[in-house]
């Protein structure tokens, strides 16, 4: 209903936010992560929204950056993880160190999230990897260093998750080296540059 909701930032105080527009103050949980990036009180903002309906109860979740929201609605498409489950795990890791903890099959970075234990991380690691792992033409040449490949395929795995293209992710990701984590750090400066 809402893809983005733009207005004076009237209220921050984790979980929520107050975004005043067009006349109407919208009342939006929240993640740290956004919390952390907004500006003072009086600025303009930008938040990316999903609204949850349920049969008594409309919130809006609001984020960021598009990458934090896609990877909200990938997270709350597992059984098991609602809204606020899934905005709780995004308070705890951003968005590019939960794609990469899924696709290394990471439990203990997920279950850093308040009231996330070992088996609900595992649900959510068995869920989505098939998700994020959607990359399969990428081949492995038995000759190159299968380990560099690897990383490089994990990293442009998470870029795709995040919304951008696999010709756009292979492009962010050439020639760089390091961790995943490093990789897409490095990748996504790159690709909000242009």
């Amino acid at each position: 209903m809402y893809a983005y909701i733009k207005g004076t930032l009237t209220y921050k105080n984790y979980p929520v936010v107050v975004l005043e527009a067009g006349g109407v103050g919208y009342k939006i949980s929240t993640t740290t992560n956004t919390i952390g990036k907004l500006p003072e009180l009086g600025e303009t903002v930008t938040l990316y929204t999903y609204l949850n309906v349920k049969e008594d109860i409309m919130e809006l979740y609001g984020f960021y950056s598009r990458e934090e929201l896609s990877v909200f609605e990938l997270l709350i498409s597992v059984s098991g993880v609602g809204p606020k489950v899934g905005a709780t795990i995004l308070s705890s890791v951003n968005p590019e160190s939960f794609v990469v903890a899924v696709a290394t099959g990471d439990t203990k970075s997920i279950t850093k999230a308040q009231g996330v234990g070992p088996k609900l991380a595992a649900r959510i690691i068995l869920e989505l990897k098939d998700k994020i792992n959607k990359d399969g033409d990428f081949t492995i040449p038995e000759t190159a260093n299968a380990q560099t490949l690897e990383v490089n395929d994990d990293a442009v795995d998470a870029l795709m998750v995040l919304g951008y293209t696999q010709a756009e992710a292979k492009k962010a990701v050439a020639g760089l080296t390091g961790s995943v984590e490093e990789i897409i750090g490095v990748a996504l400066k790159n690709l909000m540059k242009r």
